[in-house]
Order: structure tokens, then C-alpha cells, then sequence
């Protein structure tokens, strides 16, 4: 039995730029330099490391994908897995008398040249007849050759070093299995294992994680597809699949349907974890490698670095001086965008409020003449809670700061009652026997709780 090698990539196109975020999360952070602590210690996801470090390091040498589908007579599978090569790099720098000792900078004029673990992506594409397998189904083994390449380094026209890239070989399997499942409608369970097969053996005493890098597959993830049917959603399936997926088991990596909205026929598996058909915000002007944090500051922070800063960081890796040279060239308006954006407006029903008779702007109370935060209630236990009301403050662990815990069962004076543009409701208060309520009031400032946070304080005859 043999793959097929020559894929259409039409099914994953939609996939793809959400692949390639998961594929380069964490490559390079910010200040993007070497030299950063936060850039020494690299790829955390999808790691599958040699069989031989997993015993000694704790990390894993295989992941497992289990999903339920529904593909039609005749369908074909298709697989991708996708991740990153570590290339090692280091520095040579040419000296007068011919030699060419390993430095640890090499200075030029646009870049300093460091010795850094570059990532060279690698694919191994796979497609077969679902019907191919049912039962054992089928184990293909691939490798990535050691290789050493050299590359001339010149300034002002004249050679002043060499960087070597060293790549070690990588050694894994992809092993896929399906088993048709009883139930109400025709539903077959799909198993997808990657393992690094790496026959490598640490030699330092004691091992080093930086030895066994280079022969790991690093941010290893899948892209699926069928060409006849659809995946069931692992996040909401249908109510009558609910216990088939329950006993589905996925081992360091989740399944999500990531094909165009609407359609079910690709699914990611990744190493981070991902809602239903994930997507790019297309404000987003490219990669900086960091989905944990706001592309506005990272693009002002990066902008802001000093020279020397930037021609470490363009000498650090390529992708890293793409992002320098972004950050230098966002105009107002991309920037002007990344500052926020509005994903969904809710429907309205109902009269339309008539419009602010001044220059109110939309996001101010006074601009809507439907709420009053003065007089409007919001109905607790039974009782109407409003501005004046006293309430007990009893702060939720799930929405709520360390610091508000400390307010369990203190009583508080309701100031206002805040409805925000998602239609949530908001309790401004101020905590009675503070010596600064009087201040906070007067500056507009409060505490906020929604009302499942709070319940009505007792009456002073009801004291006991």
C-alpha cells in the first residue's frame, strides 16, 4: 500500500495561516535577540522529542489525534503533518592569516550575526482510502537526512565569515487507524499517532535538552481532510455522537474544524488548544510570533528598540528582521486599527432609541437614551437593586481579581447600574466604612460586580 505524495492544497488553504500560527508560536520573542533569557529556552508545543530523551527529560515522543467522521462511499483522507526542523547555527568569522575560528558575534554593518537554532519547515503529506484503514490500518516511517550547508558572509564586498547550518537527522512514523462505531447514524473514529522513531543516544552525562532538539520534531501538528464527508466537531458535537467523542482520547494535542465557516471537511489538530474554525484578526499586519500578546504593543515596543537592538535582532534570525522591518514601517492607519476592533454587533429589536441631542460619544451612558444608571434596578433575590441600594459583596472566583476575595461579606452602597455593549450588567459600588468612598464618588471611581456577584444587604431592623 502506498501514499500518495502529490496533494491539492485547496482543501487546507482556509487551514493553513492558522497552521502556520501554531507552527511558529513562541519561534522568536520579543525584543526578538539571542541574546534575551526569554529566547534561550525555545519551543514549548508539539515537541516530540527522541525516544531516548523522553525517558530522561520528561518530554514526549509521540502525540495522539482521535475524531469521529462521517465520510461518504469512495472518500480519500488526507493528512499533512506538518513541524519544524531545528537547524543549528554558528558563526565563523574570516581572519587575514586564512583561518576561521567559531566566535560568538560577528559584527556588520547592518546585523550582528549570533549563533541561533534556526527552523526549516518540513511536511510529510499523506492520502489514502478511508476504507484502507479500517482494521490495522496503515504505519508510514519518514526521515529527514543530516546535512551541512555553508554560507558566505561578506561586508562592503569582501568575505568576513561563514555561517555553518548543521541539521541532524529526524526519524518518525505516522500511523493511521479507523474503526466504524454502532449508533444511529454511519460514524467511524479516526486515530492519528505521530512518534519520533529516532534511534539517538545522548552521550553528555548529564543529557542535555539542547542535544536532542535538533533530532525532534518541533511544534508538531496535523492537517486533515476529506474529500467526502465531514469531521464531527470534538467541541460540540451533536447531541447523539456526545458519548463517542467523550471516549475519544487525545493525547497532547486537540482536534478543531478549521475549514471555511460552514464546512466540516478539515479539521487542525494542535498542540495548543483552539475553538471551532480559529481564525487570524485581519487587522493583524503578520507574524510576531507571540498569539499571547497584543500586536499593537509588540509592533510600538518593537519600533522603539534601540540600533544596536535591531541589527542584533536582524542578525538573530530572518524572521525576526521581518518583524523589525515591520514595526518600522506600519503607517498610522494599520496602527490606527490594531488599536481595537468591534467582531460583533447584536440585533436590535424593539424602538429605536432616538439619538443623543449632543455630541455624546457612543460608548458614554448619556449616549443612549434607553439606560440611566441612575434609576435603573436590576432584580436580586427577589428584590430591586439599584442606585442606593446596599448589597453584600460576595466576588466570584472566575471573573474576579486576588484583591476582590478580600471583600467576601463586606457590605457595599450601589452607585450605579452600568449596562456594557454586550449586554451585560454591571454593579458600580463603593464598600462601605471605606475612609476614601467619598473621594472615589467624587472622582467617578468604583468597584464593579455583576449581580450574581453580590446579594441584598439585610435592613437594619433585620440585624441581629
Amino acid at each position: 500500500m502506498t501514499a500518495t505524495t502529490e496533494l491539492d492544497d485547496a482543501p487546507f488553504e482556509v487551514a493553513r495561516r492558522i497552521a502556520d500560527a501554531v507552527l511558529f508560536e513562541g519561534y522568536v520573542l520579543y525584543p526578538y535577540r539571542a541574546s534575551a533569557a526569554k529566547n534561550r529556552l525555545r519551543w514549548q508545543f508539539g515537541v516530540l522529542v527522541p525516544p531516548a530523551w523522553e525517558e530522561i527529560g520528561g518530554e514526549h515522543s509521540w502525540q495522539r489525534t482521535e475524531l469521529l467522521m462521517e465520510p461518504r462511499a469512495g472518500a480519500r483522507l488526507t493528512v499533512e503533518l506538518r513541524f519544524l526542523h531545528a537547524v543549528r547555527r554558528t558563526v565563523q568569522e574570516l581572519r587575514p592569516d586564512g583561518s576561521t575560528p567559531t566566535v560568538a558575534s560577528l559584527e556588520l554593518p547592518d546585523r550582528v550575526l549570533v549563533p541561533w537554532d534556526e527552523g526549516a519547515e518540513e511536511r510529510v503529506r499523506l492520502s489514502f482510502p478511508v476504507a484502507e484503514l479500517l482494521g490495522d490500518g496503515v504505519t508510514v516511517p519518514f526521515n529527514r537526512p543530516a546535512a551541512t550547508e555553508t554560507e558566505l558572509v561578506s561586508a562592503d564586498g569582501q568575505p568576513v565569515g561563514r555561517l555553518i547550518r548543521r541539521r541532524e537527522r529526524v526519524e518518525g512514523a505516522v500511523r493511521l487507524t479507523a474503526v466504524e462505531l454502532p449508533g444511529p447514524y454511519p460514524v467511524v473514529r479516526l486515530t492519528a499517532e505521530v512518534a519520533n522513531s529516532s534511534d539517538w543516544e545522548p552521550s553528555a552525562s548529564p543529557a542535555d535538552r539542547e542535544a536532542a532538539l535538533p533530532r525532534s520534531l518541533v511544534a508538531a501538528h496535523l492537517l486533515l481532510g476529506l474529500d467526502g464527508g465531514s469531521f464531527l466537531s470534538m467541541t460540540d458535537p451533536p447531541q447523539w455522537a456526545a458519548g463517542a467523542v467523550a471516549e475519544c482520547r487525545n493525547l497532547r494535542t486537540w482536534p478543531v474544524l478549521a475549514g471555511a465557516d460552514g464546512r466540516a471537511d478539515v479539521v487542525l489538530s494542535s498542540p495548543i488548544i483552539l475553538e471551532d474554525h480559529p481564525a487570524i484578526a485581519p487587522e493583524s499586519p503578520g507574524g510576531f510570533y507571540d498569539a499571547t500578546e497584543i500586536d499593537e504593543i509588540l509592533a510600538l515596543r518593537t519600533s522603539a528598540l534601540t540600533d544596536r537592538e535591531k541589527r542584533e535582532a536582524r542578525g538573530t534570525d530572518d524572521r525576526a528582521g521581518a518583524v523589525i522591518d515591520l514595526a518600522d514601517s506600519l503607517p498610522a492607519e494599520v496602527m490606527e486599527r490594531l488599536h481595537g476592533a468591534v467582531r460583533a454587533l447584536r440585533e436590535v429589536t424593539g424602538p429605536t432609541a432616538a439619538p443623543p441631542a449632543d455630541d455624546t460619544p457612543w460608548w458614554d451612558p448619556g449616549g443612549d437614551r434607553s439606560v440611566d444608571p441612575d434609576r435603573d434596578r436590576v432584580l436580586i433575590d427577589g428584590r430591586q437593586i439599584g442606585a442606593g441600594s446596599r448589597v453584600v459583596l460576595r466576588p466570584g472566583r472566575r471573573r474576579t481579581d486576588a484583591q476582590d476575595l478580600f471583600l467576601q461579606g463586606r457590605t457595599a452602597l450601589v452607585e450605579a447600574v452600568l449596562h456594557d455593549v454586550d449586554g451585560t450588567v454591571h454593579l458600580a459600588v463603593t464598600v462601605e466604612g471605606d475612609p476614601g468612598a467619598d473621594l472615589w464618588r467624587e472622582q467617578g471611581r468604583f468597584l464593579y460586580f455583576q449581580p450574581d456577584e453580590v446579594a441584598p444587604a439585610p435592613a437594619p431592623e433585620e440585624v441581629r
